[in-house]
């Protein structure tokens, strides 16, 4: 397994009660409590893939983004080793903004309008042309944090100085998407793919503010609930036919097949559902909240993609009924300037809580401590979602370290839907 955030964790506690035997690297304390952790960087390919030949591993998943827009996953075909995920081609719907949009015009998938640039004036002209509010995103990989949805011209100007001209998001920011506002509901729907058949997972929702109703800067998310009962019963079909599957046609076409997890954030307008941008992985947080309503087993279908041996006649996952929220508690600072090194109180979970470790190490004392901005991620299950809110937020209030950041109002849509039906 290749990550040590809480999206790894979370997927390794599901393949680890499967009975998978796993290997991380690098890992994180949550992880070594089921997994041999070896501190191989996961920038470090040829580390990964000596790795992989000397614990003689079966397959490896790829968690982040970053080492399959880097290539691992060609790497370790090329050495006959199976590892799930796409390629460094088709890992551009993610790695690059720009290649998404293009691919979604050949698909006839409806998405946002928008315009790239790479310098300020043409930019600031293109956020005139379609006014406030609108999105300025960074075409290349910023962790999350490369969209600004301006809710004024000025506002949108700062953005694009900031991206083009201060460099915040470094070579990822150097060409910026200019794209028009979408009101509506956004979802993230996950599918495991072989490059052809769609085996869609529960619709999610993420919650990339930090602080209660939406307010305050952009994360890499502050929580995520699943499931999500707008859209009806349909979504997922509308979903697999209108975007997934036009979407590996055209991949496919480009002869850049896309094999592994496809993430579609998709936004539910009066106009119907639209794509605001693709992802080549697993989400974070949304997995978390994912991973225990899981019913089925999930090593088989990622192990099958992962050697090549395809997913036709394989029936979708199956869920658990409940919901589940995924609370994230956040270093103090978080997002600008996390401040790690505090030590962490971190109690027994009660039945039907998790808590999956993102940003903590170890300290040479042993003690638990802060090491990242996203510090773990606590998910509440129950028969609804008042239930498992409940449940998280109790969880998380019980975890102690100095200036922890978390919302108490993760999933409030549905909760206000709940109070309306």
């Amino acid at each position: 397994m290749v990550g040590g955030g809480g999206r790894e964790h979370a997927i390794g506690w599901k393949l680890h009660g499967e009975g998978a035997e796993l290997v991380a690297a690098p890992g994180n304390p949550g992880l070594a409590q089921i997994a041999a952790c070896r501190q191989v960087p996961v920038t470090h390919i040829e580390g990964l893939a000596e790795l992989a030949r000397q614990e003689r591993v079966d397959w490896t998943f790829v968690g982040p983004e970053g080492p399959l827009a880097a290539g691992l996953v060609d790497r370790f075909r090329d050495l006959g080793l199976a590892a799930f995920g796409p390629t460094r081609a088709a890992a551009r719907l993610e790695a690059s903004k720009r290649f998404a949009k293009e691919v979604m015009a050949k698909a006839g998938v409806s998405t946002a309008r928008a315009t790239w640039h790479t310098d300020e004036p043409s930019a600031k002209a293109a956020a005139r042309t379609l006014g406030a509010p609108v999105v300025i995103k960074a075409t290349g990989l910023a962790a999350g944090k490369g969209v600004v949805v301006a809710g004024s011209i000025a506002e949108a100007d700062e953005a694009i100085d900031a991206m083009l001209r201060s460099h915040i998001h470094g070579e990822a920011g150097s060409e910026i998407l200019v794209e028009e506002f979408m009101q509506g509901e956004e979802l993230s729907v996950f599918a495991i793919t072989d490059g052809t058949t769609v085996l869609p997972m529960l619709p999610a929702q993420d919650h990339k503010r930090l602080l209660d109703g939406d307010q305050g800067p952009n994360t890499g998310g502050m929580g995520a609930y699943a499931p999500v009962s707008i859209g009806g019963t349909g979504l997922l079909g509308d979903a697999v036919e209108l975007v997934f599957k036009p979407t590996l046609a055209a991949m496919r076409d480009a002869g850049t097949p896309f094999t592994g997890l496809l993430y579609a954030g998709l936004m539910l307008t009066q106009d119907g559902m639209k794509v605001v941008e693709f992802n080549c992985r697993f989400g974070d947080p949304e997995t978390q909240a994912l991973m225990p309503l899981l019913n089925a087993p999930l090593g088989p279908l990622l192990q099958s993609v992962a050697r090549g041996e395809g997913l036709a006649g394989v029936a979708p996952p199956t869920w658990r009924s409940g919901a589940a929220v995924c609370t994230v508690l956040a270093a103090a600072g978080y997002p600008e300037s996390p401040v790690t090194g505090a030590p962490i109180v971190l109690p027994p979970m009660p039945e039907g809580v998790f808590a999956f470790h993102a940003g903590t190490r170890l300290g040479n004392d042993g003690q638990l401590e802060v090491a990242g901005g996203r510090v773990l991620n606590v998910v509440g299950t129950g028969r609804n979602m008042r239930e498992a809110l409940a449940r998280s937020t109790a969880a998380g209030d019980s975890v102690q370290f100095n200036g922890k950041q978390m919302r108490r109002d993760i999933g409030w849509r549905e909760m206000a839907r709940a109070r309306t039906a």
